[in-house]
């Protein structure tokens, strides 16, 4: 049986992208959804990765809507307008990894210090959006070096907390979710639009992974479909 309860409130960081807007308009229609809020840089409760104390702060600002039994954390860097995934080591550049660093990894690590504080102990799920390219088992093809070791560390970022958690709050399970190729901003550079999914198709496929998770899931890299990934 799923942790997730009937009725549930949910938390969706990272509501002003693609993939989080949709998950934010599925959970409005979830008729056992009883709350949705939705956080961005530009909102109330407003997070940013690139001012780390906003993490802390948005958390401390939701705990009159606290608790939570699902969180999803739906914020990730793959290009910039400077920068677009490295073919080569002699592509790499410090900056260019210090920012996905930040916002893939550091940031969702700082999330899940503060926003765990906000999962219903009972029954409660977090997930963070991971990518199957952050295996290090899986990877056959190299290059996209930042994002491969951003997706990477968050991972196992993850999987550490989540070992914690067991102790500390059993019913709590913590997962990286891989949601395919989804037609996109992050990924309209490398035919998002031809090979990807609609967003709405790929939230409706994750969202049935997290109701029916469970603490055994805890710690797992699990993808849309439901496989159980390499890490």
């Amino acid at each position: 049986m799923g942790l997730l309860p009937k009725p549930f409130r949910a938390l969706v960081i990272g509501s002003s992208g693609t993939i989080g807007a949709a998950f934010v308009k599925l959970l409005e229609n979830n008729p056992s959804c009883s709350l949705v809020v939705g956080i961005n840089r530009h909102s109330t409760h407003a997070i940013d990765y690139h001012l780390p104390e906003t993490i802390e702060l948005s958390a401390k600002s939701l705990t009159a809507l606290e608790p939570f039994q699902l969180i999803i954390n739906t914020i990730g860097l793959l290009h910039t307008e400077k920068y677009m995934p490295e073919k080569k080591l002699a592509d790499l550049n410090h900056a260019q990894l210090n920012e996905l660093m930040n916002v893939n990894a550091i940031g969702p690590a700082l999330t899940i210090k503060y926003f765990t504080n906000l999962l219903d102990s009972q029954n409660g799920v977090m997930a963070m959006l991971s990518a199957k390219v952050g295996s290090i088992e899986d990877n056959r093809l190299g290059g996209w070096y930042s994002y491969r070791a951003s997706k990477a560390a968050l991972n196992m970022l993850i999987k550490t907390a989540a070992i914690e958690l067991r102790r500390t709050k059993p019913n709590v399970a913590v997962i990286a979710l891989h949601p395919g190729t989804v037609n996109s901003n992050l990924s309209k550079p490398f035919r998002g639009q031809e090979i990807g999914r609609n967003a709405d198709d790929a939230v409706k496929d994750m969202f049935h992974i997290l109701e029916n998770a469970t603490k055994e899931d805890s710690g797992s890299f699990l993808s849309y479909s439901g496989e159980k990934l390499p890490w």
